[in-house]
């Protein structure tokens, strides 16, 4: 594996140490992310069952990443065939593309990997791609959603600014 593979590999596995630590933040977060967009966007009175449906998809796409960035789950079973396959379909069946995001992510990767990463130095760096980048694909979920607000485009965004806040330590967006 190249330095910069490695490296991505520690980044998803810091983002999910992170996430597990971070989860019950991050679903109480939820809550006043989705009560703001709401007014700021306009998007009327929610009844509470609407409300409690956004909410619960929110919680679904925490747990999603969560699942997403562990590094013993089932994506990683298989090799890379079938990973670069999904890798592929999810680009084209997200709302948001984030081909450039990722694009941008391994060059980072393999610009802060150097040519040797050591163990000692893995986390660290996986720490300096977290700062660096934020949590993928959340800048691409970002851009969209802020070009063209959608209450369909909403969970992804209120989890996207809750990991960027509270995982990655980044400001919100405005």
């Amino acid at each position: 594996m190249t330095p910069g593979g490695l490296l991505l590999k520690a980044y998803y596995e810091r983002l999910h140490e992170r996430m597990q630590v971070g989860r019950d933040r991050l679903v109480s977060r939820v809550d006043e992310l989705l009560e703001d967009q709401v007014a700021r966007q306009g998007f009327g009175d929610m009844d509470p069952d609407r409300w409690d449906a956004y909410r619960e998809a929110c919680v679904a796409f925490i747990d999603e990443r969560l699942e997403t960035y562990n590094p013993i789950g089932v994506q990683y079973t298989f090799g890379s065939g079938p990973s670069d396959l999904a890798a592929e379909l999810e680009f084209e069946l997200n709302w948001y593309n984030s081909r450039a995001e990722f694009d941008d992510l391994v060059a980072r990767a393999r610009a802060l990997a150097g040519p040797d990463p050591g163990d000692e130095t893995l986390a660290a760096r996986a720490d300096d791609l977290i700062a660096q980048a934020g949590a993928f694909p959340d800048r691409s979920i970002l851009a969209a959603y802020e070009q063209e607000p959608a209450l369909q485009k909403l969970p992804d965004y209120i989890v996207a600014c809750a990991i960027e806040e509270i995982i990655c330590r980044r400001p919100p967006p405005d």
